[in-house]
């Protein structure tokens, strides 16, 4: 289950590149496990390291600078988790470390990958106003979900908004995924269970009996 997330202050690192799709985001080489985990050496591999399936940093790639080690606050452009549908993207920044994600727009199944897997996608009211400040490395953005406000080191005096609608947002405040919300209303589904084998007997047939003889 992801961690809950109420408010968040983390160090920002800028990808201000349009277009990254899940294929930047972690290649398909690095694609070497079906679980959650094992995936973050491969974020932006393509990017991060100096040549293919190496693992030499690339010393003018903005994660590897001094001032973004422990980043968990990403800010990029538009269409940000275009391309495939492979939920590895958001596995691998999850795993990284990234709780949230500030772009100025998202592909829509990578969005909702990120709400089922604790990250929360941001698209601000006045996104343009990242665009005045030269980012250099660690900035701290402070990001509150329940008054869905973002503040940022480097633009003192601006409080940024973002809007999410109810489900999503309970899901990370409570630090859920899906299943996880479904599990809280186990009491509810046992006791309809047993309303519905008592109405109707024959769906819940045991045919153990019959298989053995």
């Amino acid at each position: 289950m992801p961690e809950p997330f109420v408010k968040h202050t983390g160090t920002a690192v800028a990808l201000l590149r349009d277009h990254i799709d899940t294929d930047q985001i972690i290649p398909s080489r690095e694609m070497k496990t079906v679980s959650r985990k094992g995936l973050a050496d491969g974020l932006f591999a393509g990017w991060r390291y100096a040549e293919p399936g190496g693992r030499h940093p690339n010393p003018d790639f903005a994660l590897n600078a001094q001032k973004a080690h422990g980043a968990s606050v990403l800010v990029t452009g538009k269409n940000f988790g275009c391309g495939s549908s492979r939920e590895h993207a958001v596995w691998a920044l999850a795993e990284y470390g990234f709780r949230a994600i500030i772009a100025e727009s998202f592909n829509s199944i990578f969005h909702g990958n990120c709400l089922r897997n604790g990250i929360l996608p941001i698209t601000l009211d006045d996104q343009h106003a990242l665009e005045g400040p030269t980012w250099t490395g660690g900035e701290t953005v402070t990001i509150d979900l329940p008054t869905q406000t973002v503040a940022i080191s480097c633009l003192p005096e601006w409080v940024g908004r973002f809007a999410i609608d109810d489900y999503p947002k309970r899901l990370l405040l409570e630090g859920l995924d899906p299943i996880g919300l479904t599990l809280q209303s186990s009491d509810l589904l046992d006791a309809f269970e047993a309303r519905d084998r008592e109405a109707r007997p024959w769906v819940y047939a045991d045919y153990s009996a019959a298989k053995a003889d």
